[in-house]
Order: structure tokens, then C-alpha cells, then sequence
């Protein structure tokens, strides 16, 4: 294990052990101020986006998604393609296939969908986009389905099973991303 992935293991946990504090947020010390400054931007890097060699047979502009991997993968073309850390659906959320990029919004407004009301009626009905919102700062549209490739607002979870079916990436990862996307990009979700 090379030592920036003990560094990274290792501030994954301080993190975890930060969240999972009995709603005593305010009194952290860490949750502002330079450490959380840090915090912020080492979790938003804790997975790194890099462009990598590519061998699959599919065209530029495609994008493949591993869920097994928790990577996302954007086909440049010549052999390349741009490696993407994701969050991915948990255990009864995970899903395969082909969809195509129907739609894309920037920091988009969030309804959850009835299934998820109904699974999760703490959840508000309706909320604007923003900072807060769990879509993130950018949304891609997965064909006529409730899964979508967006930003959020947790950057923790990515490279972690946690969502109900959508890919996560960070909002710095989805801007790239969205910026290279077009509406009818072909996008391929293997296990």
C-alpha cells in the first residue's frame, strides 16, 4: 500500500469518525477554520481524477461506468480515457445496462421520487439547487429513468457504495464532466 493511500485511508476514517458523532456538530473543532479547509479540499482529491490508458472498444465520447470499481470512465479516444472515482448504488440499488444522456442541468432543483418518500419520509419533497442540494452542482440525465450521474454534496462518499442507483461524483469531477458531455452521449453501466 503505497502512502498517500494510508494517508487517504486514514483521513477517510478521522472523517467517518467526525460524522458518526451523535449530532454534536457544532462543538467539533474541525468543522471550520484551516483543518476543515483542508478536510474539504483532501476529500475532494482523495480519489483523483486522472486520464489513464483505455482498451475497451468503445467510441470517444462514451462513458462507462464500473460499478464493481467505483470508477467512471469518459473514452477519449487514441487509447486514453479520463478516470473518474464515483459513488455507486448500495446493495439493492446497483443496476446494469445501457442509457443515453437525456437531459443535463446545472445545480438542479431535487424531488424525490415517491419510492424514495416512501422509504425515506424525512426527506423534504422539494429542494432548490444549490450548495446543499444532493444533486450537486451538475446532473446528467440517464435515458427516461430516475438515475442520473450528479455532483453531491457528501464528496466522502465517493468511491463507496451509498447512493439509491445514481453515480456520485464530486461537484469538481461533475463540472468536468458535464463540461465534455453532450445530451445523447452513450453511457454503459457494467457490474
Amino acid at each position: 500500500m503505497t502512502m498517500r493511500r494510508i494517508i487517504a485511508a486514514s483521513a477517510v476514517a478521522v472523517l467517518a469518525t467526525m460524522a458518526s458523532g451523535q449530532g454534536a456538530r457544532a462543538a467539533n473543532p474541525f468543522d471550520s477554520g484551516p483543518i476543515a479547509d483542508f478536510m474539504n479540499i483532501f476529500r475532494e482529491q482523495a480519489i483523483p481524477r486522472e486520464t489513464v490508458a483505455w482498451k475497451g472498444a468503445e467510441k470517444p465520447g462514451t462513458i462507462v461506468v464500473s460499478t464493481s470499481q467505483r470508477r467512471l470512465y469518459y473514452v477519449l479516444g487514441g487509447g486514453e480515457a479520463v478516470r473518474y472515482g464515483v459513488g455507486v448504488g448500495r446493495q439493492g440499488f446497483s443496476w446494469a445496462g445501457e442509457k443515453t444522456v437525456t437531459m443535463k442541468k446545472e445545480w438542479p432543483n431535487w424531488r424525490p421520487p415517491a419510492q424514495m418518500l416512501a422509504r425515506r419520509p424525512d426527506l423534504p419533497k422539494f429542494m432548490a439547487g444549490g450548495q446543499d442540494n444532493t444533486l450537486g452542482a451538475r446532473a446528467m440525465y440517464l435515458g427516461s429513468s430516475l438515475y442520473r450521474i450528479h455532483g453531491s454534496n457528501e464528496p466522502e462518499t465517493m468511491g463507496a457504495a451509498v447512493s439509491s442507483g445514481c453515480i456520485r461524483m464530486t461537484n469538481k469531477d461533475v463540472v468536468d464532466l458535464y463540461d465534455r458531455v453532450k445530451v445523447g452521449t452513450k453511457v454503459i453501466v457494467r457490474n
